[in-house]
């Protein structure tokens, strides 16, 4: 696998990118000063954007099919998670454009080669936000852990 997007997985079967391009703003508008430099102000993360390309080439790899589930995703108008092979977890991103060109073609018209592009966008305000305090989170588990303990003998029969 090389990456997943929601339940599709970019593979050498289904979609295998040549080239990945992350982009990530950061805002920093700056207020004019007399007889001094411009003064700059961090104002937050801005967009960021994963921008996927390659070839595809259906007697080896996907095809029509593939760009055909990809496109349906983009018409459901969801945010998808997104994470690589490694398991590093990216964001939730939406599909805002999905291009393709067909070429090199066989008698009846369909394509051999495919070059396509495929550019997401993140959505989620943070991945603290989107998965919650981990901290919190292992302080409520050990919580419930040590109500269980207590409440042990007792189903037991033992308390």
């Amino acid at each position: 696998m090389m990456l997943a997007l929601g339940m599709f997985v970019f593979m050498r079967q289904t979609l295998p990118y040549q080239t990945i391009q992350r982009d990530a703003e950061y805002r920093w508008p700056s207020n004019s000063r007399v007889g001094k430099r411009d003064a700059f102000q961090f104002l937050g993360v801005g967009e960021e954007k994963i921008t996927l390309a390659g070839v595809l080439y259906p007697e080896l790899t996907g095809g029509r099919m593939t760009m055909t589930t990809i496109r349906l995703m983009a018409e459901e108008g969801r945010a998808w998670p997104l994470l690589d092979g490694t398991g590093m977890i990216y964001g939730m991103y939406v599909i805002n454009s999905v291009s393709d060109t067909g070429s090199v073609f066989f008698s009846d018209g369909t394509a051999r080669k495919i070059d396509f592009t495929l550019t997401l966008t993140r959505v989620d305000p943070s991945l603290a936000a989107l998965y919650g305090d981990i901290g919190k989170q292992a302080e409520t588990l050990i919580g419930k852990a040590g109500d269980m303990a207590k409440k042990l003998p007792g189903m037991m029969g033992m308390g």
